[in-house]
């Protein structure tokens, strides 16, 4: 068997050229095999400190030193992520074991963690480290951080280049009267104060009519019908005869008479005088009363002129031929110098209007154009149905545009606070149970403050308490900064608990 093998190398020369070659790769195999193994005892004597309790690699204390009570853990953190910690030693999602850290290991001594919250809602808080519902671990909140927070009053600072990203705007508060606009609508009528009716105190016919249409526009002294009435003309007779009488006995008082004849004149003067008052009394002018003594005759008919300028509203119907009895309506005329505008206003309304106040009034019929009425009456008694009080407005029509039933936008603009304390509307952030501003206290420092709000109008609110003049305010982007500050305000509020715990 030996001479074959040696028969066989003998036989192969070219073999035996190639040692130093094979045997460097040999060489290189052993070593690879090598330093595998060597990495794999040791990971295998880590898991073996690890559970054995050992002393440790990085120099910490495992599980066992701890029961011995070698060194005091305070916590424990993820090894991925620090923020992540837990009272008691737990495993992550990867199976990795949570590290440990000791009190001489924190940063500025010993931390003490006081609670845990959900990392999307701070006010809900669990005492011990939990997971929400999104997967994600509560954050831990130290002592030393939250009372920190506390003695800053949530106070936030911010950057000024970020301020300035955050398009962050600022207005100072002010002191002045503050207005608010009270709408609403109503519409044109005939100024009551300004309508007449034409009627005749004495009965007599109409023989001729010289205004026949409703609306035809009337000026005062315009003739309007004629009139036959038996009672003028008997009036019209006794005034010429009191004269002729009154005349004769002023021509005899030349001779003398004494007094007899004294008291005749003055008799004759009386009769002159009453005649002419009872004529008066039918509404007959002192015109019309000269002109019949200066022809000294009777005229049959008397023309009845229009009391004053305006519109016919309203004509009796076949007024000519017709008999006319004392007090009968003939003619209606409405002055439209002016106009009445009725409208409506709510009882919380009212006390900032009054008889006097002024409007501005929008009509459709006339874009562009305001017109001015002031309040002229104010009914005494609130609708129940819709609560609100009727108002009337007089609203001046020099030009004869406005027209009865015109439909109206009225806006008052009555000063509801005088000398107040006033900030912009969108200031105000306005959470349902409290009202808060956030107040600029120079150098990028904000600070968030409950207020007391008055009235509101125009764009601006009343401040009762809260702010004094010349602070100055947020008036943009209040809420990424309102929302710091209450995270900070929230974490007070558990401190204080945790605290008197």
């Amino acid at each position: 068997m030996t001479d074959e093998i040696n028969e066989k190398e003998a036989g192969q020369p070219e073999e035996r050229a190639a040692p130093p070659e094979n045997r460097r790769r040999r060489v290189l195999g052993n070593l690879g095999w090598a330093l595998s193994g060597a990495v794999l005892a040791l990971l295998i004597a880590t898991t073996w400190w690890r559970t054995s309790g050992k002393p440790r690699m990085d120099g910490r204390a495992s599980a066992s030193d701890v029961k011995g009570g070698e060194r005091k853990i305070l916590f424990y953190r993820n090894p991925m992520n620090p923020a992540v910690t837990s009272p008691v030693a737990m495993k992550d999602e990867m199976g990795m074991d949570y590290l440990p850290v000791y009190a001489e290991e924190a940063p500025g001594g010993a931390r003490k963690i006081l609670f845990y919250r959900n990392p999307m809602n701070p006010t809900v808080t669990s005492p011990v480290a939990m997971k929400d519902e999104m997967g994600m671990d509560y954050v831990p909140v130290y002592e030393d951080s939250a009372r920190g927070g506390a003695t800053n009053n949530a106070t936030v600072s911010i950057d000024p280049r970020m301020v300035q990203n955050m398009n962050v705007r600022f207005e100072k508060v002010e002191r002045g009267d503050l207005t608010r606009e009270v709408r609403t609508v109503g519409y044109l009528e005939y100024d009551q104060q300004k309508m007449m009716t034409v009627t005749t105190k004495y009965a007599g016919f109409v023989e001729k009519v010289y205004v026949n249409y409703v609306g035809e526009q009337v000026r005062k002294g315009q003739p309007l019908f004629e009139i036959y009435a038996p009672e003028l003309v008997q009036t019209q007779q006794d005034l010429l005869s009191a004269l002729a009488f009154s005349a004769k006995m002023a021509s005899g008082a030349d001779g003398g008479g004494g007094r007899p004849m004294a008291d005749a004149r003055d008799r004759a003067d009386a009769l002159v005088a009453a005649a002419r008052a009872r004529l008066g009394y039918w509404d007959i002018s002192q015109e019309q009363i000269e002109q019949l003594e200066k022809s000294g005759k009777v005229v049959r008919t008397l023309t009845v002129t229009a009391p004053s300028a305006g519109v016919v509203m309203k004509r009796a119907d076949g007024l000519e031929g017709m008999a006319l009895k004392p007090g009968m309506d003939s003619f209606h005329i409405a002055d439209l110098s002016s106009l009445w505008l009725s409208v409506e206003v709510f009882e919380d309304q009212l006390g900032w209007i009054k008889t006097g106040s002024l409007a501005d009034i929008d009509l459709s019929y006339f874009p562009g154009e305001t017109f001015t009425g002031r309040v002229r009456f104010v009914e005494p008694q609130v609708t129940e149905k819709t609560r609100t009080v009727p108002l009337r407005l007089e609203v001046k029509n020099p030009s004869g545009r406005l027209r009865s039933g015109m439909y109206a936008t009225v806006r008052f603009h009555p000063v509801v606070a005088r000398d107040a304390i006033t900030v912009p509307s969108l200031a105000v952030l306005r959470t349902g149970q409290r009202n808060m501003v956030v107040v600029s206290l120079g150098e990028g420092r904000f600070a968030p403050r409950e207020v007391v709000l008055g009235n509101e109008g125009d764009g601006k609110v009343q401040v009762l308490k809260g702010l004094e003049e010349g602070e100055e305010i947020v008036t943009s982007a209040q809420f990424l900064i309102d929302s710091e500050s209450s995270l900070r305000e929230a974490i007070q509020k558990m401190v204080a608990a945790a605290t008197m715990k």
